[in-house]
């Protein structure tokens, strides 16, 4: 199935348009912001099943209730997720998504054809799956290929930051955070890309390095 897809995606070479991620980035990256090729965070975590490990990307931060309805993943948006297994900091596998009518298609986790800010969807790969884009207020659609699972859609922003006792900090008027704090993106969301994987398409030696990038066409 994954190998017949490149007819579907109609797109191969795509450049970097964002950033490693190393914290949270909530819109304010001028090149991207306030667009879907804007990451505001991402999470590799190992999942409920221990011999899984999962990725997550979110998206088009401080989304509104009344505008995430209409929010929307860019199809000429890639979303590749990279894995160094060898610790020289240069991605070994890669896990690409991107979006085609309504559904989000996975390729990987693949071998790159080339490395670095430029980068060719794997079309060939024969891992990956497919999945329909969740709606906004819709039960949450899971797709499972392979051992892997995908889901893509709309989510509550996850991410705890009170933004306002940051900034008291910052001015002197503050030692410290208060517990538990204010959560400024208390009811904004994001749009959200998610793949469980087992740790045997990962390989390596126990630990990994991975940071993630959004690039378009």
């Amino acid at each position: 199935m994954m190998k017949n897809l490149k007819t579907v995606l109609g797109i191969g070479v795509v450049a970097a348009a964002a950033f490693f991620i190393v914290a949270a980035d909530h819109i304010d990256a001028p090149a991207v912001q306030g667009g879907n090729s804007d990451i505001t965070d991402f999470y590799a975590f190992q999942g409920e099943n221990t011999s899984n490990l999962v990725f997550a990307t979110n998206l088009q931060g401080l989304l509104s209730p009344a505008t995430t309805g209409s929010a929307m993943f860019d199809e000429n948006v890639l979303i590749e997720i990279n894995i160094d297994n060898t610790g020289d900091n240069v991605e070994d596998l890669v896990i690409q998504a991107i979006p085609r009518d309504g559904k989000m298609y996975f390729f990987g986790p693949i071998a790159p054809s080339q490395t670095g800010l430029n980068s060719t969807i794997e079309t060939s790969s024969t891992v990956g799956g497919v999945v329909d884009i969740t709606a906004y207020g819709s039960s949450a659609n899971i797709a499972t290929n392979g051992g892997m699972s995908f889901f893509a859609g709309p989510r509550d922003d996850p991410f705890f930051f009170d933004f306002a006792q940051y900034s008291e900090i910052i001015a002197g008027n503050e030692s410290s955070f208060n517990m538990p704090g204010a959560d400024t993106f208390a009811g904004s969301n994001v749009l959200s890309i998610v793949v469980e994987v087992p740790k045997s398409m990962i390989g390596g030696s126990g630990s990994i390095n991975t940071w993630v990038e959004s690039k378009r066409k």
